[in-house]
């Protein structure tokens, strides 16, 4: 026998793509304690007092620590056949009169009952209190996942009956439309992602009916909104506004729009999906390594969990009904403002949004989009979507989301600010442009724009300081190098302090540059261990760039640049211990030697600028020379050198002092 339940029951019983809150289970069938029970719960699912679309009693599981004990103890077929009996001829005590779907599950190798209670569109219900003769009927509902009794708190009771006939809007009749609007196989590719056992339903009409998307009306089937909102080809054929609007803006005053993209003609979660892989695409990714850490940072201009909650909730909160305006994305250079119509529900105040206050449980304005979206994976638990959010800016390192709406709730924002690096990357692509022009007051004004902005920012402040010193004004660059310190930024600032070094070197002024090389932080990066060897190494300090090279590890032998500088480090140290030295040693000089001559060696055979090659064969014949090798081998090195660059005066001079081949 097929399932009829709309979930996959493995994911039911692990509550993914439903709530827990609407879940209860029960570990065995006893009519005068379960059966009570159950039907107090099934009258509070009816009640759908939050509009979550009811919820599900399980018989044969029992529960520990809000979990489901799994294997379940199940029931017996005899125990099965008496809680259907039962609970069909006892619902009829619930009033008006409702009946749940009964659907008898197996699971390793035992039974189930599975009491699918859907949100009524009968309500308010009342059920007895308990089973004796004469009970007082009371309206239950569910709060969390406790079943109350609403007739204890008055304001609970007055809610309630205030839900009177009113029906979401997602979940009524469509008398505007026919069944025949439903794309059938769109309903079998839902029912097979979220793995229902109702893809196995043949008959259309029942089909529809079990899934609850279509309703008899005199003599015929009508479509419910949800039928056509997620299983029509065109939504906004019934329902104005339902689709997805994304404008791009440009970062200029006049805030030109850059590209307009719209998600529509294809139903509601799929225009969702497909946003969404289009918010991602233009998201950017950003790596960097933190001093003190194996791993590297990672970071995105908006993280894909902060998107897909915010867009979601736009989607399943908005109004269907006669609201002609589409959710809205706004992208900004600085920010992403997504905006749904109309505005939060009455109860839900700007301290809840801001965090300072628990979400209140007001009813949700559409029950059955949220429920098929959770079962879809693309939204979970209720009121989880805001904290999320938060949640994800704050775990990507990016500024607060803000929620806003306006007095008359018209609309609701949610806005999530760029992450400082995107807009950095934002700032120096406006650079790229303005420098392309010629106009270089803006840029100067451009990049101190960006620093003052996010000061934080490791690579805005080293193309300010490159600016600064392109102008000669290396004071400037020392003062934002300071500046960036005390920003506390997340990135290593080495590379600042090598820019600085490097430009007292190319003013000779050798001490200016030590000063600046002593203050290195613990480098982390090929990068900056390849820029401090560098600078160290034209500042006569051998020993400390060849300890830099060395940190730089495996990465030096595919840099041709820093292998031929590293080579020339280690020739500079075999000086040092030449014979004639009072300290030398020849053997660490032999050493230095055959790992340069080695590192030449390769540098000769990589691709590199024709000057690049000529001066590493000039470095190799001088190595090979003091190593004493064969005299045709220094002088092939350096004909290699002179043929490259023949005007070279060294390299003739070389050739020169070579004794005449016999």
């Amino acid at each position: 026998m097929s399932s009829i339940l709309p979930i996959n029951l493995d994911h039911l019983l692990h509550f993914q793509g439903v709530e827990s809150a609407r879940i209860e289970f029960k570990a065995s069938w006893d009519e005068k304690t379960t059966g009570a029970q159950v039907i107090r719960t099934i009258c509070a699912f009816a009640n759908d007092f939050q509009n979550l679309n009811g919820g599900y009693i399980v018989i044969g599981v029992a529960e520990s620590n809000g979990a489901a004990v799994l294997p379940p103890k199940g029931l017996s077929p005899a125990e099965l056949e008496q809680a259907q009996q039962w609970i069909r001829g006892r619902c009829n005590v619930i009033d008006p009169i409702y009946q749940p779907v009964l659907s008898p599950e197996t699971i390793a190798g035992v039974h189930l009952l599975v009491i699918w209670a859907p949100g009524s569109q009968t309500r308010p219900h009342q059920a007895p209190e308990s089973q004796e003769k004469g009970a007082a009927r009371k309206f239950f509902i569910r709060l969390g996942s406790e079943t109350v009794d609403a007739d204890s708190k008055a304001e609970l009771k007055t809610q309630l009956i205030q839900l009177t006939a009113r029906v979401p809007f997602d979940d009524r009749r469509a008398l505007q439309a026919s069944v025949h609007d439903i794309r059938e196989t769109k309903v079998r590719e839902f029912l097979h992602d979220v793995g229902s056992g109702l893809v196995d339903e043949q008959d259309t009409r029942t089909l529809y009916r079990n899934l609850r998307i279509a309703e008899p009306v005199n003599g015929h089937d009508a479509p419910r909104n949800i039928g056509l909102l997620l299983f029509s080809q065109n939504p906004e054929q019934w329902f104005a506004g339902a689709r997805i609007e994304v404008v791009q803006f440009s970062g200029d005053p006049a805030g030109n729009v850059l590209e307009e993209k719209v998600f529509a003609q294809r139903p509601v979660h799929e225009q969702v999906r497909e946003c969404l892989a289009y918010l991602e695409n233009l998201s950017v990714r950003l790596i960097q390594k933190i001093p003190g850490r194996t791993q590297a940072a990672h970071w995105v201009s908006y993280p894909s969990l902060a998107l897909r909650e915010a867009l979601v909730n736009a989607v399943y909160h908005r109004s269907y009904d006669g609201e002609p305006e589409p959710t809205k994305i706004y992208l900004y250079p600085d920010r992403m403002e997504i905006i749904s119509y109309p505005g939060p529900a009455p109860g839900i105040e700007q301290p809840h949004l801001d965090g300072l206050a628990p979400l209140p449980p007001v009813p949700a304005r559409n029950r059955r989009i949220g429920e098929f979206l959770k079962e879809l994976k693309l939204a979970e638990a209720r009121g989880t979507g805001i904290p999320k959010v938060r949640r994800a800016m704050q775990q990507n390192g990016s500024p607060a989301p803000r929620f806003d709406f306006d007095a008359s709730r018209s609309y609701f924002r949610v806005t999530l600010p760029a992450h400082p690096e995107y807009q950095s990357i934002l700032a120096l692509q406006d650079v790229a442009g303005l420098r392309a022009v010629g106009d270089t007051a803006a840029v100067l004004r451009r990049l101190k724009e960006a620093v003052e902005q996010n000061p934080a920012s490791l690579s805005v402040a080293l193309e300010l300081a490159r600016e600064y010193i392109a102008r000669g004004d290396i004071h400037a660059a020392e003062s934002l190098c300071e500046h960036h310190e005390k920003a506390q930024p997340i990135g290593n600032p080495a590379a600042l302090f090598t820019l600085i070094a490097g430009a007292y070197l190319d003013q000779a002024k050798t001490s200016d540059a030590i000063r600046w090389l002593d203050r290195l932080p613990m480098l982390d990066t090929v990068s900056d261990a390849f820029d401090a060897a560098i600078q160290e190494k034209r500042a006569g300090r051998y020993e400390r760039a060849h300890r830099f090279f060395q940190a730089a590890g495996d990465a030096v032998m595919g840099d041709v640049k820093a292998l031929h500088e590293f080579a020339q480090v280690k020739m500079k140290l075999a000086d040092k211990q030449h014979p004639r030295s009072r300290q030398g040693n020849p053997a660490i000089q032999q050493r230095f030697l055959r790992e340069a001559k080695e590192m030449l060696q390769r540098v000769v055979q990589m691709e590199a600028p024709r000057t690049r090659h000529a001066w590493a064969w000039f470095d190799l014949g001088r190595v090979m020379k003091d190593l004493r090798m064969p005299a045709q081998d220094i002088r092939h090195a350096y004909e290699q050198a002179a043929n490259l660059i023949p005007d070279e005066n060294r390299f003739k001079e070389a050739l020169a002092r070579m004794a005449p081949q016999q």
